[in-house]
């Protein structure tokens, strides 16, 4: 987390590879490795894409140290010759990505690799962990965020989390996709998130009484002061204790912009809808009533349903573990490879008799096309670089399946937006990223640019990724020059 040099986290036949272009001198030409996934996470109608400053700090910090080196040489594998290379490695290669907290959808490169084969391979394991955890828990968080229908929702999942880094940059993911805070505070150092807490049932259970625990937690903290009411009997002692120390709070002239209630436990609809009528009745009608305990996008959205009076939730275990599906499954497939000679990418394709796993050829990017008046989306198109598009003309976009499905776009009807982004050009980093709380702010606004059909936790609405004329016909030539016997 403090810029570590994360070279060697990579899968061992990335090196084993990276030796054999190393031995074949005219192997190691510069390709183009698109990372994609397949399926939303979560049967979600999109995805989230998190994770890109984590993997600039990786390339910017990307070298074998003399212990390196050493390590790899006591393996018995690699030759003198390959280890003086990579004693001496720096990566030379552009790299082009969607931003973070944009919405992507399956089957579009969220990150584009155009280097000598031998860097692009050796980063393929580390941009695909990084990218696909980050932008797993993202996923997962919008959901939960759209859940809660405006409350404010907290990520508390550090001491679940699998591990330091999955805790603190799966925290960083969940404020990129509209948390209003986390719990974890090595996460709001490192990133100028805000954090937020109350206290624990020991609080309560060290003082002699529930009372003093709370009078003792008021004086304290009086402009922040949410008291936890479940460690002994909610409803006879911990909301009337609580309403108490309320009460002389407000007799005693204390400002209180910020107090209420706790609850980590129990029939969470009932309990909240009984606290709200108490904190009513003894005056406090904004007192917020917050509640934690196995939350998730299902369990809040069916409090909501049974009319819970809860307006603020504490989310860990469910939102940074992404429990109910816990990957991303991301993968970086090569896609061209430049001829020598010409200087041109000679795109290239892996079949397979699964057909969500042929992949697209070619050097490509992203243009996403909104509807003028609305500013939703209506599909994203998937094309070759060199390609132009001109508003002021008709676009024809079909499926590049079912190509009888199609749509036609009268000129002026629609804008383009480039979705990729360069972020290394000829190895130097040319992007900066943005801080968090501007990417949590930008990545509300992409949310808005979907229907409302395709934010629905179940089945959503598929949003249409195309490929273009051209690109498909590139796919299929390719596709029709294989002969299998």
């Amino acid at each position: 987390m403090n810029q570590q040099n994360l070279t060697l986290l990579t899968d061992f036949y990335e090196l084993t590879m990276m030796q054999g272009y190393f031995k074949e001198k005219d192997a190691n030409e510069t390709v183009i490795f698109d990372m994609f996934y397949r399926t939303n996470p979560c049967e979600n109608g999109f995805a989230i894409c998190a994770g890109l400053e984590q993997a600039i700090q990786y390339v910017k910090n990307l070298h074998f140290d003399t212990d390196d080196v050493e390590y790899l040489r006591s393996l018995g594998i690699f030759g003198e010759d390959f280890l003086n290379y990579l004693a001496h490695f720096k990566f030379s290669g552009d790299i082009y990505a969607i931003p973070e907290g944009t919405v992507v959808f399956p089957r579009e490169p969220l990150v584009k690799v155009i280097a000598p084969i031998m860097e692009a391979q050796l980063i393929e394991t580390a941009l695909l962990n990084i990218i696909n955890h980050q932008s797993l828990i993202a996923t997962k968080t919008s959901r939960i965020v759209h859940a809660a229908q405006g409350d404010g929702v907290m990520e508390f999942g550090l001491r679940r989390a699998q591990g330091p880094d999955a805790g603190v940059y799966g925290a960083r993911a969940a404020m990129i996709a509209g948390c209003v805070g986390t719990s974890n505070v090595l996460c709001g150092k490192m990133f100028q998130v805000p954090i937020k807490g109350t206290h624990a049932h020991s609080w309560i259970m060290s003082f002699p009484d529930e009372i003093t625990a709370f009078r003792t937690y008021a004086r304290l903290y009086p402009t922040a002061c949410i008291l936890l009411v479940d460690t002994y009997d909610t409803l006879n002692s911990g909301i009337p204790n609580a309403i108490k120390v309320f009460t002389e709070m407000k007799e005693a002239g204390i400002p209180m912009p910020f107090y209420g209630i706790r609850l980590d436990s129990g029939d969470l609809a009932y309990l909240s809808k009984e606290a709200k009528k108490m904190l009513d009745a003894a005056g406090f009608p904004d007192a917020v009533i917050s509640a934690s305990n196995d939350l998730d996008e299902e369990l809040i959205n069916s409090l909501k349903l049974q009319g819970a009076t809860i307006n603020s939730w504490g989310v860990g275990t469910n939102l940074i573990t992404s429990k109910d599906c816990p990957s991303f499954g991301g993968v970086y497939k090569l896609a061209a490879i430049r001829d020598k000679n010409t200087g041109k990418f000679i795109p290239k394709i892996k079949l397979s008799e699964n057909a969500e796993k042929i992949t697209n050829p070619g050097d490509k990017t992203i243009k996403r096309i909104y509807n003028k008046e609305t500013g939703k989306i209506i599909a994203d198109l998937i094309c070759l670089t060199d390609e132009q598009f001109d508003e002021g003309s008709s676009l024809l976009l079909f499926d590049p399946v079912q190509t009888w499905k199609k749509t036609h776009l009268a000129p002026h009807s629609y804008t383009i937006r480039d979705l990729m982004v360069p972020v290394f050009l000829r190895g130097e980093c040319v992007y900066e990223s943005p801080a968090v709380m501007d990417i949590q702010a930008y990545c509300k606004a992409e949310l808005n640019t979907l229907w409302e059909e395709s934010r629905r936790l179940v089945n959503p609405h598929k949003v249409h990724v195309d490929l273009s004329h051209q690109l498909w016909h590139m796919k299929n030539q390719l596709l029709e020059s294989y002969h299998f016997k």
